[in-house]
């Protein structure tokens, strides 16, 4: 079970060790600083799974927006031939 530890910035110069072995866990500690919350340590795993799941709803919201223009009656709409004209002015293509 993922737990939550809360540890001063002076440990991760003094007990880094400490810190990275908690993070094997799935676990993740929230940095303070002068007992304020500061940052939060998480593993390399855990901080791609979100970084995935960011891109993923980005994606989601994105199509989700495209879904709503193209379905608008008042969306202009370009044809073949100039979105191709246009891509091979500005890009080349």
């Amino acid at each position: 079970m993922m737990k939550t530890f809360v540890r001063p910035a002076r440990d991760l110069r003094n007990h880094y060790a400490e810190l990275a072995g908690m993070l094997k866990d799935h676990d993740h500690v929230i940095i303070t600083n002068r007992g304020r919350g500061e940052a939060v340590l998480i593993g390399i795993e855990d901080y791609t799974q979100y970084e995935e799941f960011l891109h993923e709803r980005y994606v989601a919201q994105e199509l989700a927006k495209a879904q709503r223009q193209a379905a608008d009656p008042a969306t202009p709409w370009q044809d073949h031939e100039s979105v191709w004209e246009t891509l091979h002015k500005t890009y080349g293509v």
